[in-house]
């Protein structure tokens, strides 16, 4: 059985897991115990860990906040910036109808205190025109907030023409890196943004870790108080052995991105040429031309995805849906908004891959799966 559900969370690296293994297993002291070299090992293992981070991202140490993940972080920005939209009279949110769940309720959480949140969708392409968000900031706007790789789909979003613009207009931006860190090395590291999020285990890190980089000087209210790790902003023991995970799997990442790139490819090369050469009928959901590389979204007519993912029990992994709504079945809301037929969506699925995936047994997966189809059609 092969996995392919890298978007829902990527097998960790072997070095990875030993970096791991080796600091949880050898430094017992806590970052922030100053009196003795035990806290004092800890807190240069963390800051090595941030250095990394920092690497892969291209800013400053200090920039980078240490948090358990993506949507740990998406709501720190969100949730934190009431207090600065009320003092500054700036209410107004703008966000898209494809985000993470951690965007959307996050942001519907601030209605609650008179904040306006606006929601542009994309079209069936599953790309948001910049010029469709950009035309509706307005003088009270406070944040605009994209992914810049669509979980669902892998459609890349145009954050680079957004972020320009936001940055001579003086509106903050929130990027959604979860599904791009570790993988769009270069093209994140050319983007303005004032917040990025992302996931380590998105990349082949450890699950329970992730970050936020800050890259402006507003200051976000803190949503939990007890403590003045991560400059004030998340109290409590850092994790130590988490965080030198997250920098190993940034080293790594930063080390092979462009080998990774070449390989991811390939594989999507062979995914779609068995796919064609199986003759059966589908539809790719989203627009090739501004997908990522490592995944593809697909419905094959006339087959339940539902059905189908039964079928492929001890066959391989793929999933139709984004992890965080998987345990009550409801069709995507990202196919929905993208103005999708219904059948269409009951029919997607979503396979994902890594640079690590075995091409043979990939090619075989995706055959299997194809065979199963030509069943139902």
């Amino acid at each position: 059985m092969i996995y392919l559900d890298y978007n829902a969370s990527a097998p960790i690296a072997l070095e990875v897991l030993n970096t791991v293994i080796e600091v949880m297993s050898s430094q017992m002291g806590n970052a922030d115990s100053r009196t003795h070299e035990y806290g004092a090992n800890s807190m240069a293992i963390v800051q090595s860990a941030r250095k990394s981070v920092a690497g892969m991202f291209a800013v400053d140490p200090q920039q980078v906040i240490f948090t358990s993940g993506a949507t740990e972080s998406n709501n720190m920005v969100i949730q934190g910036l009431k207090d600065y939209g009320k003092q500054t009279n700036k209410k107004h949110i703008i966000i898209s109808s494809v985000e993470h769940k951690s965007v959307l309720e996050s942001a519907k959480a601030l209605s609650k205190y008179g904040f306006e949140v606006e929601t542009v969708y994309p079209d069936d392409s599953g790309r948001v025109k910049a010029e469709d968000l950009l035309e509706r900031v307005r003088p009270d706007t406070l944040l605009v907030g994209l992914m810049h790789v669509n979980n669902e789909t892998g459609i890349i979003q145009p954050v680079d023409q957004i972020g320009k613009f936001l940055k001579k207009r003086g509106v903050l931006f929130l990027v959604d890196a979860t599904q791009s860190a570790g993988k769009l090395i270069d093209e994140i590291q050319k983007l303005d943004y004032d917040f990025l999020s992302f996931s380590a285990h998105k990349f082949q890190g450890p699950q329970g870790i992730g970050g936020l980089i800050i890259n402006s000087d507003v200051r976000l209210t803190p949503l939990m108080y007890g403590g003045h790790q991560e400059r004030g902003y998340r109290p409590g023991t850092v994790p130590v052995a988490l965080c030198a995970g997250l920098g190993k799997a940034c080293s790594l990442a930063l080390e092979n991105h462009l080998k990774n790139q070449n390989q991811l490819k390939e594989l999507k090369t062979t995914v779609l040429k068995v796919i064609e050469d199986s003759k059966v009928k589908y539809s790719i959901n989203g627009d090739p031309d501004y997908c990522v590389d490592s995944m593809i979204n697909i419905s094959f007519d006339d087959v339940s995805s539902e059905a189908l993912m039964v079928l492929l029990k001890g066959i391989c992994a793929v999933s139709n849906g984004s992890a965080c709504t998987s345990n009550e079945y409801s069709l995507s809301y990202v196919l929905k908004s993208m103005g999708l037929p219904e059948n269409q969506i009951e029919e997607a699925l979503r396979i994902s891959w890594g640079p690590d995936t075995d091409e043979n047994e990939l090619k075989k997966a995706v055959a299997d799966i194809c065979q199963i189809v030509l069943g139902f059609q």
